[in-house]
């Protein structure tokens, strides 16, 4: 994929969304045919089945691959952190990019158990959004270059990308951009996050109502939700979901904030999270809210709330199973096995 010029504006953003392509439905068709075909009874393997066709349809080929997965994890800091919504200070998230870095995060066992490739992109540490529950965190121009940050994740062979993130506070703002896109209270989005628990949940329930009421007359779409209360890494998210669309490349996303990015994409348009799996369930309260609200079921569902990409990274190993079944296992005829009886 030739690498995405920098997008100067958010109208730049909207303009993209109206021209994503569709998936590849004779791919897809190949791939259902081809179930029926294998040494089993027609659906035994379930969602695996499911998701051959899904990779087949998004990758735009059959048989589908996943050769080179690659896990991209967005770090950024929120200015809203200040206010005391996080059990541990902004300096962890510089610290863990760091622990990244040095491959002494979960995340990087779970990359090299898969055999995914891993990239962090840091995003700015040194220089965190504004608080949100004062104004608007990102200008127009700054959401929209993070957005063309994320884009640059989607390089050329990559067959699939996992969506992650890192940042204190980022539960806040993701609880931010569920509440100011489909309402319910604060509380509903609202969850412990790194383990918010008395003062500390009560401070980020608080903010994220104050932010979206401060915000409120300037969130007039999607993306000007996104730029008033998300964040330089769920912006790049919400990027990267776009170009990987563009590149016929199939999104497994993380947990709560990685979906909640997704989300805004979502509510410009709901079928361009098509290409996109949500990996897991977080037990953060509020993911499983919004994965009705956008229609996902998770792949697992394993209590984790980590983030850093760590359940996609979980899931590249459920698809490279479906892959594996689809590709290899005996077709009715070849293994000389009876199939159903009329």
């Amino acid at each position: 994929m030739t690498q995405p010029s920098p997008l100067a504006s958010l109208g730049e953003l909207r303009a993209l969304i109206a021209s994503l392509p569709g998936g590849d439905e004779a791919a897809a068709e190949a791939a259902a045919a081809r179930e029926t075909l294998l040494t089993k009874p027609a659906g035994a393997l379930g969602r695996l089945e499911e998701l051959s066709v899904w990779l087949a349809r998004w990758q735009g080929r059959h048989p589908p691959r996943v050769d080179r997965p690659r896990v991209a994890v967005f770090a950024g800091n929120h200015g809203v952190a200040a206010r005391g919504v996080s059990a541990y200070p902004p300096a962890v998230t510089a610290q863990m990019v760091q622990n990244f870095i040095a491959g002494g995060a979960a995340i990087n066992q779970l990359c090299k158990a898969v055999d995914a490739d891993l990239r962090v992109y840091e995003m700015a540490l040194e220089h965190p959004t504004r608080d949100f529950t004062e104004g608007p965190a990102l200008s127009d121009e700054e959401c929209a270059r993070a957005a063309a940050y994320g884009m640059m994740a989607v390089e050329s062979g990559v067959d699939l990308l996992c969506l992650g993130e890192m940042g204190i506070a980022n539960t806040t703002s993701a609880a931010a951009l569920c509440h100011a896109l489909y309402g319910d209270t604060a509380a509903d989005w609202v969850g412990p996050g790194t383990g918010a628990e008395g003062a500390t949940l009560a401070r980020k329930v608080e903010a994220v109502v104050a932010g979206v009421a401060r915000n409120r007359a300037a969130m007039t779409d999607p993306f000007e939700i996104l730029r008033c209360v998300g964040g330089h890494e769920l912006a790049a998210i919400a990027g990267a979901v776009l170009a990987a669309r563009l590149a016929h490349v199939p999104v497994v996303l993380d947990g709560y904030a990685s979906t909640a990015a997704a989300a805004i994409i979502h509510a410009a348009r709901p079928d361009a999270l098509d290409h996109c799996i949500v990996a897991h369930c977080s037990a953060e309260p509020g993911h499983a809210r919004l994965l009705k609200r956008l229609g996902k079921r998770p792949v697992l569902d394993l209590g984790m709330r980590l983030g850093e990409g760590s359940g996609a990274a979980l899931a590249v190993g459920i698809l490279r199973a479906a892959v594996a079944c689809h590709t290899g296992m005996a077709t009715f005829e070849e293994a000389r096995v009876s199939g159903r009886e009329a």
